[in-house]
């Protein structure tokens, strides 16, 4: 499809269609969780990868994930520190998070807040999205809007100038029993871990 303006992306995105626009590390490709499916067969993505669910802010995030009040404390105080930015917290995931998201391990999500204002101007008005990077799978990140276009044309792509992103993905950090485990580093290095 050909690029789209931010207006017709939006109503795109709520009409269950992939998307693709820029975040403070690589674009995106995102749709409405209850659509990731979609995100899976167009980057031909193995099923054992799951999507973040990335969203405006971190009170639009927090319905999707289940823990104690004092884990939600603990996720809480690191997510004021760290975002919006790039960490990804992967949590227990609430019953709001649909299976096609993270196929091989349900009970986990990833949860993301971007540092970047147009796409938290796209997910202020969608609502949180399924989300990963722009790529085939096994590809490297895809990091201008003509390029995604050009190998994803069945994807609304943003035709409009934004800031770039840095270009690394973010730092990914798993809550365990024992405390959190970083499972990519990224450009950001959350202390007391």
């Amino acid at each position: 499809m050909p690029k789209v303006s931010l207006a017709e992306l939006i109503a795109g995105t709520k009409a269950g269609k992939v998307v693709s626009f820029p975040t403070d590390t690589v674009p995106a490709l995102a749709a409405l969780p209850s659509y990731s499916g979609l995100i899976f067969v167009a980057k031909q993505r193995p099923q054992d990868k799951p999507l973040i669910l990335m969203g405006a802010s971190l009170e639009d995030l927090w319905p999707y994930v289940s823990g104690t009040a004092k884990e939600l404390d603990i996720w809480q105080e690191l997510g004021q520190k760290y975002l919006p930015g790039a960490l990804t917290l992967v949590l227990p995931a609430s019953e709001k998070i649909p299976v096609a998201m993270n196929p091989t391990d349900p009970t986990t999500i990833g949860i993301r807040v971007p540092k970047h204002q147009v796409a938290q101007m796209i997910l202020s008005k969608t609502g949180p999205l399924a989300t990963t990077s722009a790529n085939l799978s096994g590809e490297p990140a895809l990091l201008s809007m003509n390029k995604i276009a050009q190998v994803f044309p069945e994807v609304l792509t943003l035709d409009e100038e934004s800031p770039p992103g840095s270009g690394s993905p973010s730092t990914v950090i798993k809550w365990t029993n024992l405390g959190w485990e970083i499972l990519r580093q990224g450009p950001i290095i959350p202390s007391n871990l």
